[in-house]
This record gives structure tokens, sequence and C-alpha cells, in this order.
């Protein structure tokens, strides 16, 4: 009855989608329990390439049960797009099962978001504009509209018409945009309950039933530790926790059912989106990296925008595994750094008070300065190995030293982009 969080140590980009397919095989469950569209999973399997916006990564395998908790900012015509298209491709229905009580991402939510980008300009956060912080914001107002609520017309009217009191204020005299009238959405969601029917549960007591049963559950966490609102690099964050301590709320189970985390970590950094990044690159070196990276370079899945890259930071990924009271760290994309000579990996940053190697607050990040430890590299190409002692001397090298300056464990490392490229250590 083992319950696993898998979840992000940095800024998300870590490659979390690969390794929860992966790990996905020995489960039953796989549960999202925060986040919605605004960021995605990529997944290489034989039915091709697939990226993974708002469905769990469990989807192709007809035995696990993909539940989308109360937590999570259900986005439904996404949710929609991507059974459509993985039927269209070939993919079995899988099985899907969606909470009563999540929240439902309104077409005013990615409205607002857009134009609050734009209005900040220079200023932005790097929003997805998705909706997301919108979405949250109301939530936490208590104007959100829950799935069940797509059910009761008669609900439904009075929750619309109550938010948009307060969001055609905004539109109007902070936006310059004409207000929206209610009856514009009633028959839109009315129209969204008809098709969700099937899949909407009480996901709490399905959970419940199925660790009482002795069923593996795994929790997968949408972004990395660093985008936390309270612990990341605030205000360049997302609005719902990514840590795996939020796990068991945005699930639907208590806290102690999770007996181990997993956190995952490039061997080297890359993010999408605003903020302090004190070991990104620039120029050719930056975009060899980028190109190198995954199945098809590093490019954001929902965004499509090139992500920032960078060296291993291993005070930052300390940091993040710290938080995320990770018991193992998976590390993915080893295979990438065989073009390399030698490798850098930051060890500390050089402050305004000098060296440490703690992570800062987001105000002393700006001016930080990375400090490097350089490893030789292995110069070829690993992404055919399946065993640790295969690995060249200088890949277990690199592993075994980014291992002992983050302090957990690597228990599994990923030399490509496929499910099977995982070696266990």
């Amino acid at each position: 009855m083992a319950v696993k969080a898998i979840v992000g140590a940095n800024w998300g980009d870590e490659g979390k989608g690969k390794m929860t397919d992966a790990m996905a095989a020995q489960s039953s469950y796989v549960v999202r329990y925060q986040g919605g569209s605004n960021a995605g999973h990529t997944i290489l399997n034989p039915l091709g390439k697939f990226a993974l916006r708002m469905l769990p990564s469990g989807v192709f395998y007809p035995n696990v049960v993909n539940v989308i908790g109360p937590g999570a900012a259900l986005d439904v015509e996404v949710l929609r797009n991507e059974l459509q298209s993985l039927s269209e491709r070939g993919v079995p229905d899988p099985q899907l099962r969606i909470s009563e009580r999540a929240q439902v991402v309104l077409p005013v939510h990615p409205l607002l978001d857009e134009l609050e980008e734009e209005r900040l300009g220079g200023r932005s956060f790097g929003s997805t504009r998705r909706g997301i912080a919108p979405f949250y914001a109301d939530k936490y107002a208590k104007l959100g509209i829950q799935v069940a609520d797509l059910f009761d017309s008669f609900r439904l009217r009075e929750r619309i018409e109550r938010l948009l009191e307060s969001k055609n204020v905004l539109l109007q005299h902070l936006y310059g945009q004409s207000p929206v009238k209610a009856e514009e959405w009633i028959e839109r969601l009315s129209g969204h309950a008809e098709p969700l029917a099937p899949y909407v549960c009480d996901t709490t007591s399905l959970l419940h039933e199925a660790h009482g049963r002795g069923e593996t559950i795994l929790l997968e966490g949408q972004l990395g530790a660093l985008r936390d609102p309270d612990h990341g690099i605030y205000p360049f964050a997302t609005s719902s926790s990514t840590l795996a301590g939020h796990a068991s709320v945005g699930a639907g189970i208590p806290p102690h059912w999770i007996t181990e985390v997993v956190a995952v970590t490039k061997a080297y950094s890359s993010c999408v989106g605003a903020g302090p990044f004190v070991t990104e690159l620039e120029g050719a070196e930056a975009e060899e990296l980028r190109r190198r990276g995954g199945d098809a370079g590093e490019y954001g899945v929902v965004t499509g925008r090139p992500r920032r890259v960078g060296w291993f930071d291993a005070v930052a990924t300390r940091y993040g595994c710290g938080i995320q009271g990770a018991t193992t760290v998976a590390l993915t994309n080893l295979d990438v750094l065989g073009y390399l000579d030698e490798i850098p990996v930051c060890v500390g940053y050089e402050t305004e008070e000098g060296f440490t190697d703690r992570f800062p607050v987001t105000a002393g990040l700006f001016s930080a300065k990375p400090v490097y430890k350089r490893l030789p590299g292995w110069n070829r190409d690993i992404s055919r190995m399946g065993r640790y002692e295969d690995l060249p001397e200088a890949a277990r090298r690199y592993v075994e030293f980014i291992e002992s300056k983050i302090g957990v464990a690597i228990s599994a490392i990923s030399v490509g982009p496929r499910r099977e490229q995982v070696i266990a250590r």
C-alpha cells in the first residue's frame, strides 16, 4: 500500500513526465494534485511522442486509474482536446476520474492572465497565460466554481453572477474591456457537464478505498520546488504549492500515507519563465546545450519558448530536495552532456555578503554569481547503456559528485527520452 510522490527539485522542466510514465507501470493510480494546463509533461513511448498538459501521466497504461484531484485547476477544454488527441493517435481510452470538488478554469481566467501580463510589460512574471494565477486567486477568494456546480443550473448561475460582479469592474476600469454577461458563460459551462459526467466522482473516497486494499498510488507534481509560492523564487512562482507536502491536500489523503518522495532533477539546469537563474548560459554555449537537450531540444511543452539553460546548480537542487523532503532523486538527461570535455557544477554562490552554499531569498539571487567545480566529461554516447556499471568512469564520478553535494541518494538515472532508458541504481 505504497503512496509515492514524484516532484520537481528545481524550476520545473526536470523530466517528471518521463519518470512518472516509467513509475506508473508499477502503480494502480496516478494522481494530479495541483496546477493545471500551464505546464506540460513530455512522454515518448511506442505509440509516439506526447505532450500532456491536463491528463495525468499514467494514461498510457490501461490498468492505471488516472485521477485529477480536488487541488488541480481543471481546464475542461484542454482536457477534452487531449482525450480526443489520444484517441485519434490510437491510444486506448484511459481510466480517468475527476474530483467533483476540483475547480474549473473559467473563460475570464486566461483573459485576465493575458491582460495583466500585457499591462506589466517588462515587469511581467513570464506567465504561460493559461489563467492559473487568476484561477487560484478566485479559489481562495471563495469565488470559484467546482465541477459539481456544472450539474446544478441554479447554483451555476448564482456562482457566475457573483464572480462577475468583481471581474467586470476589473475588465472595464483596469483593462478597458467590455463587461461579460452571465448568459455568455452559462451555456458554455453547462455544456461541459454531459461529457465530464462519466469521469466525475468522489476521488477522495476512491483513493481511501484503494489504499485500504493495499494498491499503489503515485502522486504527480507539476513544476518544481523553486516555483513554489512559499518557498521558491517568489514572485516568479506558480500559484499553487509545488511541494510533496501539499500532495496530501491536493489529492485528499492523509500526509502520513506518503512514504516515498522522488525528486527529479536534470543533469544540468533548465527552466521556462522569468526570474533569477544563477547558472544561466548565454549565446552559443547555451544554444548548443539547448539544441542537444532532450528528444527535441529544450523548448517549453506548453509555450514552445526556448528554455533557459545552465549548468547543474547543486545549491538550488539541495535546497529543492530539502523542501520536497526527497527520499531519493531521479537524475534525467545525463546523456545530453556526452559532448563535453569538461562539465562545470555550481557548488556555491558569491554574494554581496560573501560566499555561500545556501540558497538565498529571491532578492539575493539577482546579484549572486556561481562558483564552479569543473569535472571531466566522458565524451561518448551513453544512451544505450542499461546498467550503472556500464557507464564511463567520468559519468559515474559526475553522478556521485552531484549526489554528495545534494545529500540525497540518486536511485535512477535517465540516459534518453524513452521509458526503457532508465538505469536503476
